[in-house]
Order: C-alpha cells, then structure tokens, then sequence
C-alpha cells in the first residue's frame, strides 16, 4: 500500500498537542491489615513497659471442714516488658519552579507528595512489625528500634527442628532464627491455633502472604465455611477465596498481607496487641535555604505486644 504524493501527516505537523491523561495511575498498595486491626496507645517516653501476668494452674482444691490456715500460697511476681519507640521518616525537595508550573494530575506538587510520602510512611510500620525486627535501644550512631511480631512470639509455635524461637526476658533483643521450608498444612495450622487457644488467647486472625493465602483455601476447614457463613446449604458466591477458617476454637479470619515475609503464617488475637505513638504523624517545613520546598513527614511509634502468648507462629513456610 502506499500514500498519494505530497500528503501532508501527523509525522511532518508541528503544533500537535499532546494527549496526556490528568490522572495519574499508581496500584501500589496503601492497606496496612495488621496496624489497622490491633489497637491504639500514647506513650510518653521512648522506652515504654508493661507488665503481664498468670493464674495458678487448676487443681482439686480440697479443705478440711474448720481447718486452720497454717501455711500460704506462693505469690509470683508480675513480669515487666520493655519495648523502643523508633523514628521513621519522609524526606520531600522540590523547586519553586515545580510547584508553580501546570503540571497535568495534580495541581499542587507538593500536596500530592506529602500525601505519597504518608502512605509510604504507614507501610514502612506495617513491615517493621511483621519482618524480625528486634528492640534496639540506639545510641548516637545507631537508631532507635522497636521490636516485631516475631521477636516477641515464643510460646506457641510450629517450625523446623533446626529453626529456634527468640529468647528473652523484658526485652526481645534477639531474633528468631529461621529453619529450612516446608509445606503450609492444615494440621500445622490446627497446632497453632490450639496453642493460642490454650494459653488464653482467643484465635481471630490468620495473617499470611499470598502465597500461603491460596494454600489455606484448599483447607478443609475453609470448605466448611462457604456453607456455615451462608447458613444454609448454598456454596458462597466467591468459593475461590478463603475469608474464614472454622476451627475447633472458633472462627478465624484469613487476611493476606503484601508486607509481611510468606515464610510466616500469624495466628492472632488483635486485642493484645497496639501501636504506640510518642509523636504523631507531623509534617514539618524545613529552613529555606535556596529556590526549594523542603518538607519532612515524621512519626515516633513503636509496637507493643501485650501478651505474647495470645498469639501464634507457623514457621518456615514454602515461599513459591
């Protein structure tokens, strides 16, 4: 095929405007699941403690009718927990230029990347709780660390032999170490769950990566949900998807989360469990010192497990 002679194309025109769309895509994801579901607390200082405690294990408790009191039980004391506040932090520098300029999806520069720099801020927390961090007390070189989920978590488990649980006694300063991977099964998980359960805790959530969210759809005990949840004998709409777990403990909701490692699997109990703020998110205008906006969006928070034994952990999980 060929065109008549001398036609004149978009290839030779000058002047054509551009097409450019006034929305600006981005699918990164902003949902934090674990921040958004356990609770909130002010603290005062960077260093904050909290205590737990214990009952006395059950027992046949028999008297003598008008016996005398001759002897008494032992008291135990309370354990006292310690946990940092960290810092984290956004950084912002644009031209005057670049905030003066009509630029196509936003009209402010620097309001939308102060409102990206927050969501990025939020994720930053979610993956300090769920990725080993240990507490760090920090010094002038050194920043201040709070400790994750897994630094806390060493009663109620199911790992490898050659894996090892943190171990501590106020502070978890020291990580888990990891064991070699093995397959996500239903009877690791009814383990872990029985764990919590018995310790006291109240099993309510099963956070995983995505991975092992698609292995924990194939678990019988989801099966039994898509007619349980319906109340009848109709499959749910979605069945591909698994939303809760029915086990011999109640029901657990299953929660992916992009943010934590695939290799664990969380069973949780959202009530003893809070992010702790000693200084709110701030956006803070740094000095002027040439033709530059200079912004810093920061936060001083920190992650309290208040018992760590009304959670669990399923360990050394396949990861593909």
């Amino acid at each position: 095929m060929a065109i008549v002679t001398n036609t004149f194309t978009t290839f030779d025109a000058k002047g054509i405007r551009e097409d450019l769309s006034n929305l600006i895509t981005n699918i990164a994801p902003e949902e934090t699941p674990y921040m958004s579901n356990i609770g909130r607390e002010s603290i005062s200082n960077s260093l904050f403690e909290w205590q737990t405690d214990t009952l006395a294990s059950a027992a046949a408790n028999k008297q003598l009718e008008g016996d005398d009191v001759t002897s008494f039980d032992s008291v135990t004391a309370t354990v006292r927990l310690q946990n940092y506040a960290q810092i984290s932090r956004k950084t912002i520098v644009l031209s005057a230029t670049e905030e003066t300029v009509n630029k196509a999806g936003r009209r402010s520069e620097l309001a939308y990347q102060i409102a990206k720099r927050s969501a990025e801020l939020k994720r930053d927390q979610e993956f300090s709780m769920l990725n080993g961090a240990v507490a760090a007390a920090g010094n002038t070189t050194t920043a201040r660390g709070t400790a994750s989920l897994q630094a806390f978590i060493k009663t109620n488990y199911d790992m490898q032999t050659n894996g090892a649980n943190p171990s501590y006694t106020t502070v978890p300063t020291g990580a888990r170490s990891d064991g070699n991977v093995r397959t996500f099964t239903e009877t690791i998980l009814k383990n872990v769950i029985q764990q919590v359960w018995t310790s006291g805790g109240t099993p309510k959530i099963l956070m995983t990566g995505p991975v092992n969210k698609q292995r924990v759809s194939g678990f019988s005990g989801i099966a039994s949900a898509r007619y349980n949840l319906n109340g009848g004998d109709r499959p749910a709409t979605i069945i591909g998807a698994a939303d809760i777990y029915v086990s011999d403990f109640g029901q657990v909701q299953v929660v992916p989360n992009r943010f934590q490692r695939e290799r664990d699997a969380f069973v949780i109990d959202p009530d003893y469990a809070k992010v702790t703020t000693l200084r709110p998110y701030q956006q803070v205008e740094l000095a002027k010192t040439g033709d530059a906006e200079k912004r810093m969006l920061i936060v001083e928070w920190g992650h309290k497990v208040l018992a760590e034994n009304a959670h669990g952990i399923a360990a050394d999980l396949v990861t593909s």
